[in-house]
């Protein structure tokens, strides 16, 4: 394998020498990421499917050779969704290839697994279902709708799916989701186990998410002529707005993860210090999709700073990648004082960990960054991490194939939950799709 990966290395240098001597995106490029996503990651999550109620199993061991258990978390299910009808219009389009018909087929009987079993009377959605889907208590005794993100997620997956199926009713009821989450989020009603936000503090995931379930559902809108549309990217330009005008530093380009609820007490406290690269990374190329739908130029360039300071903040110096959390100062354990909630006990045990999506992240938003800014600083970045990045984490065993998602701070593989106990295609795949898209676009204009 060793030698292999140092011949496919050789060969991917050059291609990006000539990508960075000529800023053009290299047609090589883009059939690497088409070979990886066709011959790589489809044939593990293609293995992965339940094909007796829908959906897809994910709750495999770190390595992917373990299905550990058979539940359905709805989070990875709602993603599954948009992910799958992603594909299917990228078969449509001849940027993939594949069967469409088995994805449609296995859409409509994921869409009619979540749709019959995940909704609650109270229209908010239950965080995990049994195989057959079945509601389960994630925490004993909390309820089954323990986390807001769950509900966006599924809402993204509905709205996407009725859109490339045409399904106006299929839309309506992704969108009152949505509306509920609205209500919820103005109601204070925000509850994101198994790390809830700490009491006093605003957190950046949720304008975050909220952008990108707006984006997505305007899009959806747009396609099936529906009347939301307009409201939608009212939404999601708000919520832009909320995340760079208040999260957003202007004097060093840096997202503040967690902001106090009362300004005077931002200081020297672990939640105000503490950054997450991968969630900046990956939030600033939400902004700039809309900032460049909704004609807010200047929202790129500060989404563009904000992914190189990311990038420079997380790098990890000594053993390379993007280390979890980092403190404000950079490369180092996050410091300051601490409140003991489960969120701060994440950060500092876990701040080192090298994980697979905001590495995945790291990869799109750095060459889109790229292209909407011309600043070669990016393009440097984008080669560092796409070094790192696929000498890291693919699997050694070309048998069980798609990432290794979990290393310690030297690579050494670990066995440890990030968020929730499951192996999720979602962000590995979308970046992989979205880079294509974007490479497409680029040879094609060239």
């Amino acid at each position: 394998w060793t030698v292999c990966w140092i011949n496919w290395n050789w060969t991917k240098r050059k291609s990006l020498k000539k990508f960075s001597d000529e800023t053009v995106m290299n047609s090589e490029l883009l059939a690497f990421y088409r070979e990886h996503v066709e011959e790589v990651l489809l044939p593990f999550w293609n293995r992965a499917l339940d094909h007796e109620h829908g959906g897809i199993y994910t709750c495999y061991n770190n390595t992917g050779e373990e299905l550990v258990s058979r539940d359905k978390y709805t989070w990875s299910q709602g993603r599954f969704l948009w992910l799958w009808s992603r594909i299917a219009e990228m078969i449509a389009e001849n940027k993939l290839k594949g069967e469409r018909g088995a994805y449609l087929d296995h859409l409509t009987k994921t869409a009619r697994f979540l749709e019959t079993n995940v909704f609650l009377e109270n229209g908010n959605c239950a965080y995990v279902l049994t195989e057959e889907g079945k509601k389960k208590e994630s925490i004993p005794g909390e309820g089954f709708d323990t986390s807001l993100y769950a509900d966006c997620f599924v809402a993204l997956g509905l709205g996407k799916f009725a859109a490339l199926s045409d399904n106006k009713k299929r839309f309506e009821r992704a969108l009152k989701l949505y509306d509920r989450i609205r209500q919820r989020i103005d109601e204070g009603d925000i509850r994101t186990e198994p790390y809830p936000i700490p009491q006093g503090y605003r957190a950046h995931s949720i304008p975050m998410i909220m952008l990108n379930v707006a984006q997505e559902l305007a899009e959806a809108a747009r396609k099936l002529r529906h009347t939301a549309e307009e409201k939608l990217r009212k939404n999601s330009v708000s919520y832009m707005k909320e995340i760079m005008d208040h999260f957003y530093r202007e004097q060093d380009h840096r997202v503040v993860e967690m902001l106090p609820e009362d300004p005077s007490s931002e200081g020297d406290t672990l939640l105000s210090r503490h950054v997450n690269p991968g969630h900046t990374i990956e939030s600033m190329w939400f902004v700039i999709h809309t900032a460049q739908r909704t004609n807010h130029p200047a929202y790129v360039d500060k989404a563009v700073q904000a992914i190189e300071k990311a990038i420079g903040l997380g790098w990890d110096p000594t053993f390379g990648g993007l280390l979890r959390f980092v403190d404000k100062e950079g490369g180092i354990k996050p410091r300051g004082a601490e409140q003991s909630t489960a969120y701060e006990q994440l950060i500092l045990d876990t701040w080192d960990m090298k994980l697979w999506w905001p590495h995945s992240e790291v990869l799109y938003s750095t060459l889109l960054a790229f292209v909407v800014s011309g600043n070669k600083k990016m393009l440097r970045r984008y080669e560092m991490m796409q070094d790192y990045v696929f000498e890291a984490f693919p699997n050694p065993d070309k048998e069980t194939g798609e990432w290794i998602q979990i290393r310690d701070r030297k690579g050494k593989p670990v066995d440890k939950i990030a968020a929730l106990p499951v192996k999720d295609p979602f962000h590995i795949l979308r970046n992989m799709l979205l880079i294509i898209d974007l490479l497409e676009e680029e040879v094609e204009e060239k």
